[in-house]
Order: structure tokens, then sequence, then C-alpha cells
């Protein structure tokens, strides 16, 4: 499976937004920024946000920790 950082072309957009996610998920659950990544990491998420940072970017914050919330909803079912 290709990642992002495989892809990565120098365009800062996209790891600038998925370290915005990092710390977004990481404020809303009172967690360090290295537990937040590990958790996202471990669910797909950091490679999901950057694959559809088009789409996600645009949302507000708090719609982006509840996808992420339900993104490891979903793995966990």
């Amino acid at each position: 499976m290709k990642t992002y950082v495989d892809a990565y072309n120098g365009d800062d957009s996209i790891p600038v937004f998925v370290a915005f996610a990092i710390e977004q998920y990481k404020n809303n659950k009172g967690i360090s920024g290295e537990e937040a990544a590990r958790i996202l990491d471990e669910n797909g998420i950091l490679d999901h946000l950057a694959e559809y940072y088009d789409v996600l970017h645009t949302q507000s914050a708090q719609w982006l920790v509840k996808e992420m919330d339900d993104i490891i909803a979903g793995k966990k079912s």
C-alpha cells in the first residue's frame, strides 16, 4: 500500500493539515501529541487524512475530530 510519505512531492499543505488534525485530536482528548499521533497512525487515519485531504481540509475542526472518532469506532466494531 502506498502511503502519503511515499508520495510526498514537496507541497506542505497536506502535512500541515495532518499536523493540525493531530493537534485537534490531542486537544479534544486531553492527551499528548505523541499519543494522539500513535492512535491515529495505528488506525490508518493519518493516511486517510492525507488521501482525502481535498475534501477533509474544508471541514470544521469539530467535524474532523468526530470523523476520526467514527473511523476508530468502526475499526473496533
